[in-house]
């Protein structure tokens, strides 16, 4: 299941609840009156917008976590213990990979051809 549009809902929710607080919140200053849509008040909308977007970002979150942690994992196992992403042996300090020493010799034969 996709999170982004749930991300997004959330939101979008948290944000339009903030905003029908706020105007509910100048209504009832405006009015003096204390007024409420479905018997909730201005600071139950702000707790809904707050508890919509702390989830969203929490969401996010552990989202990206999700999405980053083979290579966090494995940057830290190399950084620590000296072990590739397979799980090969620890290396010694003085140890070049195949990579570091260069191309490979070649044959004579190969050489006395070029």
């Amino acid at each position: 299941m996709p999170v982004l549009p749930l991300i997004d809902l959330l939101i979008l929710l948290g944000w339009t609840s903030l905003l029908v607080g706020f105007a509910l919140k100048a209504l009832s200053l405006a009015l003096s009156y204390p007024l409420s849509i479905l018997g909730l008040a201005p600071i139950d909308f702000l707790l809904v917008a707050g508890v919509c977007l702390l989830f969203s970002l929490s969401l996010a979150a552990r989202t990206w976590v999700r999405v980053h942690e083979p290579r966090l994992v494995a940057r830290r196992r190399l950084a620590e213990y000296g072990v590739d992403q397979e799980g090969g042996a620890a290396e010694h300090p003085g140890f070049r990979s195949v990579a570091d020493r260069g191309p490979a010799p070649r044959s004579p034969e190969a050489a006395r051809s070029r």
